[in-house]
């Protein structure tokens, strides 16, 4: 998990000092850095807290560092209610924004 230390390389944080804060062992953090364990999903999330990235982004899965981010505020209410509509809802509104786009 290069990810992991070039992260806490950028802020100036300390392989201990990371430790605290995901209430892990210090020999924890260096395991991750090498790879030699993943960590868990609630490390993940202290993780992307700590540095304001996207997980998909500290395990190395894409090269955005925050998706969220780079949505509009308009963009990010409209996900945001969007998520929380039935499946049934949801496709008719999908329905309803593809009849609206001009191709």
């Amino acid at each position: 998990m290069n990810r992991i230390k070039e992260l806490r390389k950028e802020i100036g944080m300390t392989q201990v000092r990371l430790s605290i804060e995901l209430e892990v062992a210090q020999e924890t953090i260096s395991a991750y850095e090498n790879g030699k364990h993943y960590p868990s999903i609630n490390s993940l999330i202290k993780m992307m807290e700590i540095f304001n990235v996207g997980i998909d982004y500290i395990m190395g899965f894409s090269n955005v560092r925050n998706p969220v981010s780079e949505l509009t505020d308009d963009e990010q209410i409209l996900l945001r209610c969007f998520k929380m509509l039935p499946e049934q809802k949801k496709e008719l509104v999908k329905a309803y924004i593809k009849g609206l786009r001009v191709e």
